[in-house]
């Protein structure tokens, strides 16, 4: 027994051990910077303080940190590269950005996905998918094997540019980039318009991997509360004024995670401020086909002036196929190629042809009309079986696929998740997308992913503890 207790408590100081680490190689904790107290990391680890204490001691042992006499442990400052593959989650750590993607990308094939943020493969156009492989099959071999022009595949580009014009924005096809994804076209843009350091906007909450992101690139963020009409403008204002922020990143159609769709006012007040402080504001508008009716798009508001618009495809069409988007004003398309020449190479160009083949296929428009129905089908019993749990939708979306919701009082939802996944349920906490961890009772739900009733009861006894 003895023994056993003895092994129970090495492993724990390990995993302290490689909490601590991982923040430092992600950045989390900067050279130089205090790390929690000995109490704060106990209570928030869930751990004994002597634990946390052997944790510290070791780590000072082997000059990752040091201690002062007084103040209490420090990052030294010499720091390993950075190293994003050692920020994944222990279930027993603090939930961060990147819990839900990685529970949700290497899941078994039994488990349910409530939390995560893309259709169910049944969902999807897998018929017009294999058409269009089977007619890039036929193509000539340039397709399947030399890689694409700088700006991307030229038809693509144009079908995209009448896409946005159909929702108010003038973007000519020598505007508009194609990238692998709607995360590197953010990440092209962070390369562009950031040095380190400098501070980013983001809604709070906002969807996790924006905040995983711009960790790597080494800037500050600062969150400001996001209403159901959009940004809260008087706190935004608040914000500009007191960290003056190069860049605001923000979705504009049914907002990631709380389903809120941008109202009109709000859109022109932040235009006005961006403009008023030079901001640049990147709209990504990855759910837009999700919509029933067109929302405000900042872009068309502005003219790709101040915003840029960036989208994918990776949840309407396919994630397989990677495909994103940049449209952005003249000047700036040129210095973005070279920095996606210098980082990639290229886009994919079969990925390119495969979602050109599926888009001009009038079979994609009825296929988003179906989901945009099937979603609203769902909507409302998934919404039923939470409120009978006593969990409460935040709002009541136009549309889309979340249902941004608040548990009992005194239920935290990490506490919540880290049980559901014993039981192969994959949910998503509010504090991984809330830079301010104001979200702690908050779960984001996918009403897709929600059909099997097991979610249910396993989330009931989860609530239980």
């Amino acid at each position: 027994m003895k023994d056993t207790t003895q092994a129970e408590a090495g492993t724990l100081v390990e995993r302290v051990m490689q909490a601590i680490q991982q923040r430092i190689s992600g950045r989390t904790l900067a050279a130089g910077a205090r790390l929690p107290s000995i109490r704060g990391l106990a209570e928030t680890l869930r751990v004994s303080k002597s634990t946390v204490v052997e944790a510290y001691d070791r780590l000072a042992a082997e000059g990752v940190i040091q201690s002062r006499r007084g103040s209490g442990f420090y990052v030294t400052s010499h720091l390993p590269p950075l190293s994003l593959t050692e920020l994944g989650p222990l279930l027993d750590r603090a939930v961060d950005p990147f819990w839900v993607s990685r529970q949700s990308l290497d899941a078994a094939d039994d488990t349910l996905k409530a939390g995560c943020g893309w259709l169910p493969g049944s969902w999807l156009p897998e018929t017009g998918i294999r058409r269009a492989l089977r007619t890039a099959a036929r193509a000539d071999v340039a397709m399947l094997a030399d890689y694409a022009t700088s700006l991307g595949l030229p038809a693509l580009r144009h079908l995209l540019a009448r896409r946005m014009a159909e929702r108010g924005i003038e973007a000519a096809p020598d505007q508009i980039m194609l990238t692998e994804s709607g995360t590197q076209a953010i990440d092209l843009l962070c390369r562009f318009l950031l040095e380190p350091g400098d501070t980013v906007l983001v809604d709070d909450p906002c969807y996790f991997n924006f905040l995983a992101l711009l960790r790597a690139h080494r800037v500050k963020i600062v969150s400001v509360p996001y209403t159901p009409a959009g940004s809260d403008v008087t706190l935004f204002a608040q914000a500009l004024a007191e960290h003056r922020p190069r860049l605001y990143i923000t979705n504009s159609a049914l907002h990631n995670p709380t389903g809120a769709t941008l109202s009109p006012v709000v859109a022109h007040r932040l235009l006005k401020l961006a403009d008023q402080a030079g901001l640049t504001i990147i709209e990504d508008d990855i759910f837009g086909d999700f919509e029933h009716e067109p929302s405000p798009r900042l872009a068309a508001f502005d003219g790709l002036d101040r915003v840029v618009h960036i989208g994918s495809f990776s949840k309407s069409l396919s994630a397989a196929m990677r495909c994103g988007f940049i449209a952005a004003r003249h000047d700036w398309i040129e210095g973005l190629v070279d920095l996606k020449i210098g980082t990639s190479f290229s886009s994919g160009r079969l990925s390119s042809e495969l979602v050109l083949s599926v888009l001009k296929d009038g079979a994609y428009r009825k296929h988003m009309e179906g989901v945009r129905e099937r979603l609203s089908r769902s909507m409302g019993p998934v919404s039923a079986r939470l409120d009978a749990l006593g969990i409460k939708p935040w709002i009541e979306p136009r549309g889309g696929m979340f249902l941004w919701c608040a548990l009992p009082a005194g239920i935290d939802a990490a506490d919540v998740a880290r049980r559901a996944l014993v039981e192969n349920v994959v949910l998503a906490p509010g504090n991984a997308f809330s830079v301010a961890q104001s979200a702690s009772r908050f779960l984001r739900f996918n009403v897709a992913q929600c059909g099997d009733p097991r979610v249910f009861r396993v989330l009931e006894r989860a609530m239980r503890g």
